[in-house]
């Protein structure tokens, strides 16, 4: 793929305290290219649900107007949305067609409407089907294929991962992207966006959870032997944590969500007993002392709290610790608290880490583009190319120059320059650079220290 012949895509997060709209385009090594990155305050949605539409387009339009301002040429019309939620479910169901001449190899077509006949599968009243996700295939007596296209068989059938979602839920998010003057291409679940964007191919397969805690839900994925086999949305995030905060040391939201992120951490017993934050009297009372260990209990309570679902899941599904050697990946805003990896250890006994979206990143891209928080909306790009790729949508043909701009790049960085790779070689070097990459960004030091420090 050379540089400027493949589609500008855009990924939209509507989240509960952010949205985000990344536009970006796939390089020659197959690597992310950010041309666009706007975001802007949600208020419009609580819990993943949009609430309040008009509020919902206002914030959209600002993180609109933010990406336009960081690239003059972009022209964006088309965005992936992700979709999360307290009313998104998951089932599993299993079908099979029988084909007229077994000798004929199976076509993408048998396939496409294997998986079409699945969107006629019964589900409660209200409800709509979100995606129909295929786990494993099967053709006649041959079982677990990973893709049947090429084989020959009388039956063709397949195990499946649907996910649902509240009909009236899924129009407001339609709606709030359609006012805002755009067409969603496809909605696609949090947690899967999310996935692609912090895991590789060997995380895959060795078995492994992603857990991405946003601002008003914790949504999980789990794959394993390289399948998705559960997926599912905690309704707890870091709205809670900040709310706890607000109600327990009677403090205003604001105040609680800014010791929350300076001054907190994931483990009460490595908060400083002597530590204390000053915040200022309202209106001439007098100051508040806020203890450092006692704010780090609340975090770790609704932190463990969410932990505990995803304990509870995974037993659910039968893939306790011992079957995920891959672990937890952490990602999402949330995931940035202190002292969250051992604590996450200690509640479900997997090993943790943090996962965040640069393997998938060009290189000598800003910082900030790099920050789990934003994981979501570097899935979703992924997603719109893999559409792509499998021409599972159509798209333009005629693609726009557009160039990387400069505040979205750092200059003079230090990075490897990539030799020219033979095209056959060029994916299997990019796979093999994912699980290195994932080594050489987690140096995080975890047991940093919060030195006492006032809030103004």
């Amino acid at each position: 793929m050379n540089h400027n012949e493949a589609p500008i895509i855009v990924g939209l997060d509507i989240g509960t305290t952010k949205i985000a709209a990344i536009a970006g385009r796939k390089n020659e090594y197959g690597k992310l290219e950010i041309l666009g990155f706007g975001r802007a305050n949600s208020s419009g949605v609580q819990h993943g649900q949009v609430l309040n539409i008009d509020q919902t387009i206002k914030a959209i339009q600002q993180a609109l107007e933010e990406c336009y301002k960081s690239n003059e040429d972009l022209e964006i019309n088309e965005v992936y949305v992700g979709i999360a939620g307290h009313h998104i479910k998951s089932l599993q169901t299993r079908g099979d067609i029988v084909r007229q001449d077994a000798e004929i190899e199976i076509k993408r077509s048998e396939i496409e409407q294997l998986i079409n006949n699945q969107r006629k599968t019964f589900i409660p009243a209200g409800d709509q089907i979100i995606d129909v996700i295929p786990q494993d295939f099967h053709v006649d007596n041959i079982q677990n294929i990973k893709d049947p296209i090429g084989f020959n068989g009388v039956k063709v059938g397949a195990n499946f991962h649907i996910i649902t979602g509240d009909r009236n839920a899924i129009r407001n998010i339609n709606r709030a992207v359609e006012r805002s003057g755009l067409v969603t291409k496809d909605l696609v679940l949090q947690p899967l966006a999310s996935a692609s964007a912090v895991m590789s191919d060997i995380d895959m397969e060795a078995g492994v959870a992603i857990l991405d805690i946003g601002g008003g839900t914790s949504d999980l994925a789990v794959f394993y032997e390289g399948i998705l086999k559960h997926t599912a949305v905690i309704p707890f995030g870091g709205e809670n944590i900040t709310n706890d905060i607000r109600m327990g040391l009677g403090v205003l939201k604001s105040q609680a969500e800014a010791m929350k992120v300076q001054f907190g951490s994931a483990l009460a017993d490595e908060a400083k007993a002597n530590a204390f934050i000053t915040i200022p009297g309202l209106k001439g009372m007098p100051a508040k002392e806020i203890s450092v260990k006692n704010l780090a209990a609340i975090i770790q309570a609704r932190m463990s709290e969410i932990l505990d679902f995803v304990t509870y899941h995974l037993k659910q599904v039968g893939l306790d610790s011992r079957m995920l050697n891959g672990g937890i990946i952490l990602t999402g805003g949330g995931s940035q608290l202190k002292h969250l990896i051992q604590l996450t250890e200690y509640t479900t006994g997997l090993n943790a880490r943090i996962g965040l979206p640069n393997e998938h990143l060009a290189p000598n891209h800003i910082d900030e583009l790099k920050k789990p928080m934003y994981a979501t909306c570097l899935g979703l790009i992924l997603k719109g190319y893999s559409d792509y790729d499998h021409k599972y949508k159509e798209f333009n043909e005629k693609f726009k120059k557009v160039e990387v701009p400069k505040k979205l790049t750092v200059e003079n960085a230090e990075t490897p320059v990539q030799p020219a790779a033979p095209a056959a070689s060029v994916d299997a070097a990019a796979r093999k650079q994912k699980f290195w990459d994932k080594f050489k960004n987690n140096l995080i030091d975890l047991f940093k220290e919060e030195e006492d420090q006032v809030i103004k």
